[in-house]
């Protein structure tokens, strides 16, 4: 009798809520400065159309490199919590919610997929309010908008979803949606980071051929090869217009920019062809202007930015995943580096900087 006890107890405490509880989060505080990793509260209850997450795994995005360093000017929501992509268990859920129960895995993504999109949470940290976007994932528990999850198998890897959240569907909707590639067609990719390789991925899916990849790092050109790049170019030892145009003169059908830099998309535009279309995937810096020739503007050359590829998390993720599954492609490699959570300013530092493709930020 004494042991049911014990175990209705130890069940009743499993499924104490944690909302109200204090959880380990890395805070933006200041641009331009380190992240401050400290126990922030969670709110005390869910809104209509929030659910509330325990974070397993989260990626790391240029967009978070681009929020620290100011990318898009002043930030006026500090401080706040990060990171749009991961991988977790569903804890609890608010009402109106019925894309999600407890229980279930899930991807988070910034992209706003089916559901409710809710209000926005805010955190409790030493007297202060910390803002939160519709998802975060730099933090062990998360309250996120329903529309900011898709449910996957449990039986998939949890530390790969953060992958579905940000860089392969963006990369599949830049394919398929942005430029609309046709099997045969060429393209060039700017930049071989997360994006940039999941782009060469996604070309070599449908079809595309040559499929070059464009970087300063050779680590990264690696990558980019195994997953799909059929050459690839180090722009710090060679010429990559010229080498570009010996490969496809004339230009190239597709020529998509991940870097944001002002130059880069400049020739990434002289290099697509007078009926291709440039992809600008990369964000720049805020009021920096591109110089182009706009005249094949009016004929049939194209150029578009692009929003996370126009992606349906919901719709596409799922898709994606049973692809994966066939063996078409495996997605363990590029994961390159995991840290803890104590350590996410040194995983940030390593994708500035380092040889690396996604790093992982470890929850549990």
């Amino acid at each position: 009798m004494k042991q049911n006890n014990d175990k209705t107890k130890q069940g009743e405490k499993m499924s104490q809520s944690m909302l109200g509880k204090k959880i380990k989060a890395a805070i933006l505080v200041e641009q331009k400065k380190p992240l401050a990793v400290a126990k922030i509260e969670l709110p005390k209850k869910l809104d209509y159309g929030q659910v509330l997450m325990k974070i397993h795994y989260s990626g790391i995005c240029g967009a978070q490199i681009n929020e620290i360093e100011g990318v898009k000017g002043p930030d006026k929501f500090l401080p706040h919590l990060l990171g749009h992509e991961g991988g977790g268990v569903v804890e609890e859920i608010g009402p109106g919610v019925t894309i999600v129960k407890p229980g279930d895995h899930v991807v988070l993504h910034w992209r706003k997929g089916d559901g409710v999109q809710s209000a926005t949470p805010k955190y409790q940290w030493e007297n202060k309010i910390v803002n939160a976007g519709w998802v975060t994932t730099f933090n062990e528990y998360a309250v996120v908008s329903e529309n900011r999850v898709t449910p996957i198998h449990k039986d998939y890897e949890l530390k790969i979803a953060p992958l579905y959240g940000c860089a392969m569907t963006t990369a599949f909707g830049v394919i398929h949606n942005d430029a609309g590639l046709k099997t045969g067609d060429s393209i060039a990719i700017f930049g071989s980071g997360g994006v940039g390789v999941a782009i060469s991925l996604m070309a070599s899916l449908a079809g595309a051929n040559p499929i070059i990849a464009v970087d300063i790092n050779d680590f990264k050109l690696k990558q980019a090869h195994h997953y799909g790049a059929t050459h690839t170019i180090n722009s710090k030892k060679e010429d990559p217009a010229k080498k570009i145009l010996e490969l496809v003169p004339g230009g190239v059908d597709v020529a998509v920019d991940t870097t944001g830099i002002k130059e880069v998309r400049e020739l990434a535009y002289e290099l697509t062809n007078a009926e291709g279309t440039t992809v600008l995937v990369g964000v720049p810096k805020k009021g920096e202007k591109m110089c182009i020739d706009s005249f094949p503007l009016h004929f049939t050359k194209r150029i578009t930015g692009s929003h996370g590829g126009d992606t349906n998390p919901n719709h596409d993720i799922p898709r994606l995943i049973r692809l994966e599954k066939t063996g078409r492609f495996d997605l363990k490699g590029m994961i390159t580096h995991t840290y803890p959570l104590d350590k996410i300013n040194e995983a940030i530092d390593m994708v500035r900087t380092g040889d690396t493709i996604r790093c992982i930020i470890k929850m549990v």
